[in-house]
């Protein structure tokens, strides 16, 4: 047990001396994964970069079965119908990170998270480091040919992106210890009347009145463009954003060993417990 303990012990101390020279970000490459596997790698690479084992980080990932994440502190009865959620087979996980509850449909929507020293991003407060990290979608979008606008948000709502006046990306942040974690949606596609299946609107008496007012404050890429584009074509320009505006040359990596480890154990001991998504209680983990 003793030699076990060394060996990780060599091998944080080998991630940190290499994670202390590089200059470069870390581009992890688009997976699919479950909600609350994928809420556990993110947690991971945070901590995995706030003990200084890995650099910088770009990802991009999917969500099968589709999911419905919540705020950090938010009342997961007074947002999400769970009924709906269970007969439709849609995951319902709470996030590290705060902001409001969002639906991510496994067809229509890219996900992506950044993992920074907020030094690096040369970002004097929170909505900057926002503006910092969305500049990459709003190059992606340019190179897909779309123009979005940033919006600074509100005390009850965070930073997001629009195209033509209407919500195409919003994102929610994390602050530990230095390190920033920042996720968020890029609506490829977007089908508001299974989306409003199972967020609740507290101030709706049907499905129908949500859509019909949604139709004008939310939108997708394909919605814009007025054509089909890949899931791919959309990776591979949030790639080239991200790379164009961060200022940084990304190496494509895996997770490491210790960043799988420790995912694996936030799996399961906290984003599948009930302790977690329903009350926001967690274990030390």
């Amino acid at each position: 047990m003793v030699f076990r303990k060394t060996q990780k012990s060599i091998r944080q101390v080998k991630l940190r001396m290499e994670a202390s020279h590089m200059t470069v970000w870390r581009l992890l490459k688009l997976e699919t994964h479950n909600a609350y596997m994928n809420m556990a790698i993110d947690e991971a690479i945070l901590n995995a970069r706030i003990k200084g084992l890995v650099p910088n980080t770009v990802r991009f990932y999917r969500w099968n079965p589709s999911a419905v994440s919540i705020g950090k502190f938010q009342n997961i009865e007074n947002e999400v119908y769970l009924d709906n959620c269970l007969k439709h087979g849609v995951d319902v996980v709470r996030r590290v990170t705060g902001g409001g509850t969002v639906y991510h449909d496994a067809e229509g929507e890219i996900t992506y998270s950044v993992v920074a020293d907020k030094d690096d991003l040369n970002a004097k407060d929170i909505t900057e480091v926002y503006a910092k990290i969305y500049a990459g979608i709003v190059e992606a979008l340019k190179i897909l040919g779309l123009r979005a606008n940033f919006n600074e948000g509100s005390p009850r709502a965070c930073p997001n992106l629009t195209v033509n006046g209407k919500k195409i990306s919003g994102s929610a942040q994390c602050h530990k210890s230095g390190i920033v974690l920042q996720h968020g949606t890029i609506l490829v596609d977007v089908n508001l009347e299974r989306m409003f299946t199972f967020l609740k609107v507290p101030w709706a008496k049907t499905c129908m009145e949500v859509v019909y007012i949604a139709k004008n404050k939310i939108t997708s890429i394909r919605a814009e463009l007025g054509k089909e584009v890949s899931i791919e074509r959309v990776h591979e320009a949030l790639v080239e954003g991200f790379h164009e505006t961060l200022k940084t040359p990304f190496k494509p990596k895996e997770l490491t060993p210790y960043e799988k480890e420790l995912a694996e154990k936030l799996y399961r001991e906290k984003y599948i417990t009930a302790n977690w998504n329903m009350h926001g209680k967690e274990a030390s983990v």
